[in-house]
């Protein structure tokens, strides 16, 4: 299997996912979210535990979605520091099971959440060799991250970015 060195796209991936994580810092805008966008942490910060626990539709709730994120991401930072298949016996039926959460299982979902973020980014910053199911793995972590953002957004219209446009 063909390998390939991520030396020239690690700051890239890493800039992305960190875009989608803490929000744009450049004041010339982002290039996922909007200029001004707090991006996701500091989104759900802003929610209580009881928002964090609707959903729309009878979909998921956010809390479910961020469990659901930060678990994803967990299994990525072990395959990234002990190598193997950690996917294989993944149970990701278990988040979606969260229907309500207290104010102290929000706050240990967004802790482990920002755990798994900071991890996961200090991964994507470190050139590595890869084989290109594990580079379209890496790829794939943050558009998944950029959809979770969204269903958030769309459960919760208070946590929603600027519209384009709409800031100075």
């Amino acid at each position: 299997m063909d390998c390939m060195r991520t030396d020239e796209s690690a700051r890239s991936l890493a800039h992305l996912f960190s875009e989608l994580v803490d929000g744009v810092t450049s004041s010339a805008g982002g290039f996922i979210l909007n200029k001004g966008d707090i991006g996701l942490m500091k989104s759900l910060e802003q929610l209580s535990a009881a928002d964090a626990s609707r959903s729309a539709n009878d979909g998921a709730t956010i809390a479910a979605h961020a469990q659901h994120v930060r678990y994803g991401l967990s299994l990525m930072n072990e395959w990234a520091s002990q190598g193997g298949n950690p996917f294989a016996h993944a149970k990701w039926d278990e988040a979606w099971k969260i229907t309500a959460v207290g104010d102290d299982q929000w706050k240990e979902i967004r802790k482990g959440l920002a755990d798994e973020t900071r991890r996961w980014n200090e991964v994507l910053k470190t050139p590595r060799e890869l084989n290109g199911m594990e580079f379209t793995g890496i790829v794939s972590s943050i558009a998944h991250l950029a959809y979770h953002l969204g269903a958030i957004r769309q459960i919760n219209k208070d946590v929603r970015g600027p519209k384009e446009g709409t800031f100075a």
